[in-house]
């Protein structure tokens, strides 16, 4: 090996791959200086720095700052290097501890968050995981919920639909089932309706649906029919708000909507079709070796009550 190719790998340090990172994502030098705590001239030094010892331009900074080839290619490699390096340095810590050095929880929007922090704060008052496990939550919406698994961003993924069939290296349980209900604002079209609403009268009026937040995975979608006017929301809390201003109608869960009902400020929608249900599971990986926070978390989600509050716990708070 000569000095100047190892004065190429010498360059590819964590800090340097988070930096391309960090500008590519930001699409500026600028902003990726402000996220990463550097002051710009700083961060275009340490760019230029790397581009003479890869003896590769990263960045055409014509414009907003956007990767070349030789850029892209690095930023490709470069997360998987980060994802290897991160994985070695979880494994060694755990090896040494028994405890993660961090654990990533991917949470359905459809799952209630009072349950959740709940959990947390169970989860940190233990004496021995506070101060050696980070916790790192995530908001994902159906199929991105999976996608957070498989991907391996997340360690345990909690109110994923069902799998079709046996995903391999991940395990299931089942978490439970919330009760799905279609209801509008007071002052909406619908809610002045009488009798089993059909489906084609509930096509011509908007429905509020959650994006899903899935990037490689096909998304899903529930409940809407071909035509069909559509306002796409990113949140339980977002789609709640908007069918409580009369915006669209749509499907909740009934936990969630339980006070609105009874304050009136949202009626029921009867219709021809039955009441769905939203079977959800939680999932983690088979073959991972799993620490004790994971281990932890997993002894909790199989306590009924535990389980029951996660679909039950809507109207006491939301994200």
């Amino acid at each position: 090996m000569t000095l100047r190719s190892s004065s190429r790998y010498l360059a590819l340090t964590p800090e340097a791959l988070e930096m391309v990172d960090a500008i590519a994502r930001t699409g500026s030098f600028a902003a990726a200086a402000r996220e990463l705590g550097k002051v710009p001239s700083a961060l275009t030094y340490n760019v230029k720095q790397l581009e003479l010892a890869l003896d590769a331009l990263l960045f055409d900074r014509r414009g907003q700052a956007q990767l070349t080839d030789a850029g892209h290619e690095l930023l490709r490699e470069g997360r998987r290097l980060l994802q290897q390096m991160h994985t070695v340095a979880h494994r060694v810590q755990r090896v040494a501890t028994g405890w993660e050095p961090e654990l990533a929880i991917a949470l359905d929007g459809i799952v209630a968050p009072t349950a959740l922090f709940d959990l947390m704060e169970s989860f940190y008052a233990l004496e021995d995981a506070a101060p050696l496990t980070r916790l790192k939550l995530r908001n994902e919406v159906l199929n991105g919920t999976w996608e957070a698994l498989l991907s391996g961003a997340v360690d345990l993924a909690i109110g994923v639909q069902p799998p079709v069939s046996a995903v391999e290296d991940i395990q299931t349980a089942v978490l439970g089932a919330v009760k799905m209900v279609l209801v509008v604002a007071s002052h909406h079209p619908l809610a002045k309706m009488t009798g089993p609403i059909r489906s084609e009268v509930l096509s011509t009026h908007r429905i509020v649906a959650i994006a899903d937040t899935a990037q490689h995975l096909e998304p899903h979608t529930f409940g809407i029919q071909a035509g069909q006017d559509v306002l796409s929301v990113p949140s339980l809390a977002a789609k709640l708000e908007a069918q409580l201003r009369g915006l669209g109608c749509g499907r909740l869960p009934e936990p969630l909507v339980r006070p609105y009902l009874a304050s009136g400020r949202l009626v029921l929608v009867p219709t021809e079709m039955p009441t769905e249900s939203s079977h959800l599971h939680y999932a983690w990986r088979r073959s991972a070796m799993h620490g004790r926070a994971l281990t932890w978390w997993l002894q909790q989600l199989e306590r009924p009550r535990t389980r029951q509050a996660l679909l039950d716990q809507h109207a006491q708070g939301l994200f």
